[in-house]
């Protein structure tokens, strides 16, 4: 038998709590002895509920106690999340982990900290929920040298986003509604602004190249301009708009960033709706591979972290190398990155096309019937920079879209 412990009573752990106690017979086959919960840590009580009988209320219970030997965080934020992380894997406690905070500010050092002591630090529900990616990436795409990786990673704006384009909602309209049914927070800045997905776009880098890629390097843009107009226009030239998280290397270069995007079908990742995400990595031998799931939730996030103590089970005193240093990995401006803009401006479309096509060159011009005031226009390739010196010559800009093809 093994003793394991959770930090966490909410929604995750208590996902946590819940699985492995439904599932006991299986995960116990896979794991190669029986798992027991011996502590879940919260401040809270639960009258009534199962987990009192091993409820406690001080770490220090389950830090001191030799016979835990794997630890599930689940609560959530930086601290104490990284003090009780810490903590444990000096003191011999192989630790699985679903805090994308944690693990995009101090994973290096927890994965080094693992390593000194012969445990591991997982982390697979950090990134895509029940999604499995940590573990391909570490495990299976290995002979690629990868080139991009590119995902919807981000349920809550995936869902605001799916919304808008079928019903015409604004985006207040839709916000709401996802906060009524629980898919956004009350204060929901870091969905919709992007912070999420960034961290987690971080966490995939680094995990890709090897070194660390700092979430506050990473260009970041949320879903908070994307209006019902937007989606008029997308749905007539046949586009989606979906918030991409994305790495790449390009010339040797790597870019990161975080922002709205418009894609067409023929695009892997246009059919990624609602709740869920979608991760393709490509590699220079392999080509694309797509990973599909829920990317949040109480059973598949917990299912993800439980898959994670297992492993560590069966590498109880063999740690599993994971290749990312904490050497920085300096990101190349964006601005030097290449794409097409889709680009709404007000006024007429004849009057202003010349002086568009002298700043953007050649321009595909879009007008819809139900709208007046304004025209839409998608340049050809160019760079970031080379856009953002040829929109200075306007004041009329409405707002402008990343092209992803």
């Amino acid at each position: 038998m093994i003793n394991v412990a959770i930090l966490g009573y909410g929604t995750v752990g208590s996902g946590v709590y819940e699985v492995i106690k439904t599932n006991n017979a299986i995960i116990n086959k896979k794991a190669g002895q029986e798992v027991n919960i011996k502590y879940v840590l919260d401040l809270r009580d639960f009258p009534g509920d199962p987990v009192e009988d091993v409820l406690v209320h001080d770490y220090d219970t389950i830090l001191n106690d030799d016979e835990v030997e794997v630890i599930a965080e689940v609560m959530g934020g930086v601290e104490p999340a990284y003090t009780f992380v810490k903590s444990a894997l000096m003191k011999g406690k192989s630790v699985c982990t679903s805090n994308k905070e944690l693990v995009a500010k101090h994973g290096p050092e927890l994965i080094e900290i693992a390593r000194e002591h012969g445990r591991n630090f997982f982390f697979e529900a950090s990134c895509g929920g029940g999604i499995p990616i940590i573990r391909p990436l570490i495990e299976c795409i290995t002979a690629d040298d990868v080139q991009e990786i590119v995902g919807i990673l981000n349920g809550t704006t995936n869902y605001i986003l799916t919304k808008m384009s079928r019903e015409g909602l604004a985006f207040d309209t839709v916000l709401k509604e996802a906060q009524d049914l629980g898919y956004a927070e009350r204060n929901p800045a870091a969905d919709i602004e992007g912070f999420d997905a960034c961290r987690k776009i971080a966490i995939l880098a680094s995990v890709v190249y090897g070194k660390n890629v700092d979430f506050e390097d990473v260009y970041t843009e949320g879903i908070t301009k994307i209006t019902d107009v937007d989606f008029k226009y997308a749905n007539k030239i046949g586009y989606s708009v979906k918030l991409f998280g994305k790495a790449m290397k390009t010339d040797g270069k790597i870019y990161a960033y975080v922002a709205p995007v418009m894609i067409n079908q023929e695009h892997p990742l246009f059919a990624v709706n609602d709740v869920f995400n979608g991760i393709m990595v490509k590699g220079n031998v392999l080509g694309d591979v797509m990973f599909y799931g829920s990317g949040a939730g109480k059973l598949p996030t917990a299912s993800a972290v439980v898959s994670d103590m297992v492993d560590a089970i069966k590498h109880l005193n063999d740690n599993v190398l994971i290749d990312w240093s904490s050497d920085k990995l300096e990101l190349t401006d964006i601005k030097n990155s290449e794409k097409k803009f889709f680009v709404r401006m007000s006024g007429d479309a004849d009057e202003q096309k010349a002086a568009v096509e002298k700043a953007f060159g050649s321009v595909e011009i879009i007008r819809l019937d139900d709208v007046s005031g304004e025209f839409a226009f998608i340049t050809d390739s160019m760079t970031e920079g080379k856009y953002e010196e040829a929109a200075k010559a306007f004041e009329n800009i409405i707002t402008r879209i990343r092209i992803e093809m």
